[in-house]
C-alpha cells in the first residue's frame, strides 16, 4: 500500500532535550574507530579552537534516527516498519555538535515516493540547540520494501 502523499510537509513536533555528553561521545567515537583527539580530549578540542570534545559528525543519526520514530510509527502515515530498511543518510553542519549541548530534533517529511512497489520516504531533521540555534540538518531515506508476492 503506497503511502499518503498528503503527509509531504508533515512536521512533528521537537523531542525533549537530548544532553551530549563527553561520555557518550568518547564511546561512539571508539564504536566507530575514529581515533580523532578532539573526540576524546578537551585540550585537543580547545587548541582546533572548540570550548570541548566535539562529537564524530555522524553522532546526531542516534538522535535523529530516535526523533525519526515518532514519523514511522504514525498510525495514520502506514508505514509497515517491518519491511523497512534505512537507505541514505546526509548532513549538513552549521557547527559541530559540542559535550553539554542540549539538542532537539523537528522531524519533517521531506517527500514520498513510490518506485517500483517500494515506498521512499524522506525525513528532514532539524537539530536545535538550547538557545535554539540551528547545529545541524539531516536528511533520511527509508525505503519501505515492497511485500512478496504470495
Amino acid at each position: 500500500m503506497a503511502l499518503d502523499q498528503s503527509f509531504v510537509g508533515r512536521t512533528y513536533p521537537p523531542t525533549p532535550a537530548y544532553e551530549v555528553g563527553r561520555e557518550k561521545i568518547r564511546e561512539f567515537a571508539e564504536a566507530v574507530g575514529d581515533p580523532h583527539p578532539a573526540y576524546v580530549d578537551a585540550e585537543a578540542a580547545r587548541a582546533l579552537g572548540h570550548a570541548d570534545v566535539i562529537a564524530p559528525p555522524t553522532f546526531v543519526f542516534s538522535i535523529t534516527y530516535r526523533a525519526a520514530g515518532e514519523v514511522v510509527q504514525d498510525p495514520q502515515l502506514g508505514l509497515d516498519y517491518s519491511r523497512v530498511v534505512h537507505g541514505d543518510q546526509k548532513f549538513s553542519y552549521v557547527r559541530p555538535v559540542r559535550a553539554g549541548d542540549r539538542l532537539t530534533v523537528t522531524s519533517t517529511i521531506e517527500g514520498i515516493k513510490s518506485l517500483a512497489g517500494n515506498d521512499i520516504l524522506d525525513v528532514r531533521g532539524d537539530v536545535h540547540d538550547e538557545a535554539g540555534e540551528l547545529v545541524v540538518t539531516t536528511l533520511m531515506k527509508l525505503v519501505a520494501r515492497a511485500a512478496e508476492e504470495a
